[in-house]
């Protein structure tokens, strides 16, 4: 097998296209700059995982530059299962694992649970870390044309998660769970994953300055 390759699903943090539950509180280009951050964190994570020597590449709807040294790939699609499945299908390489995570869970500057993840991918056939949301931040595949998988299942619900790991381990797969991560989709989601991001995140900056605590709108 090949180095795993890192894909990041993100969208181009345009005024009233990201982020569209954080208003309010916030105004549509508060939310973009809040969600620029978090791409920006992300994209900064998997280029200082330890063990991401492969390939990164930024699947993007929308236009924003890569960093140096990663690869754009256009989204291709209409619902976000088939934009999945696509993902993986129009980056694949041969003996080459896939992990795709998003850009909604910055709290991963610590790059610890990425690097866990390209690791199990030696030895199992796919990694899934589950949302608080019941949805999921990551998703791994040793042959990521079992991606296939995620064209029938709903996307956004409380059991999105749950039916992929069941349609997972129809296919015989054997599958490690990643830790369980909050996304980012509401302010108290912002306020949360906020506290949990180091201090020199470019996220917890952006939601101190762009969005007022609970605390502070309720003094």
């Amino acid at each position: 097998m090949n180095a795993p390759q890192v894909l990041v699903m993100a969208k181009a943090p345009v005024a009233g296209r990201v982020k569209t539950r954080l208003c309010p509180p916030c105004t549509p280009g508060q939310a973009a700059r809040i969600a620029a951050a978090a791409l920006a964190d992300t994209l900064d994570t998997v280029a200082a995982a330890a063990a991401a020597a492969g390939a990164r590449v930024l699947v993007v709807d929308g236009d924003y530059p890569a960093p140096p040294g990663w690869t754009v790939c256009p989204q291709r699609g209409g619902p976000l299962g088939d934009r999945l499945a696509n993902a993986f299908a129009d980056t694949r390489a041969p003996q080459t694992a896939t992990v795709l995570i998003g850009m909604d869970t910055p709290q991963l500057a610590t790059v610890a649970h990425l690097d866990r993840a390209l690791r199990l991918l030696a030895d199992v056939d796919a990694v899934l870390g589950p949302a608080d949301d019941g949805g999921w931040w990551a998703l791994g595949l040793r042959d990521p044309r079992h991606a296939e998988i995620l064209r029938t299942i709903p996307t956004s619900t409380p059991t999105t998660g749950r039916q992929t790991l069941t349609a997972l381990r129809r296919h015989g797969l054997r599958i490690q769970l990643l830790p369980q991560l909050r996304d980012v989709d509401t302010a108290a989601d912002a306020h949360a994953v906020a506290a949990l991001c180091p201090a020199n995140s470019r996220f917890a900056r952006a939601v101190a300055t762009e969005m007022p605590s609970p605390t502070a709108v309720a003094g």
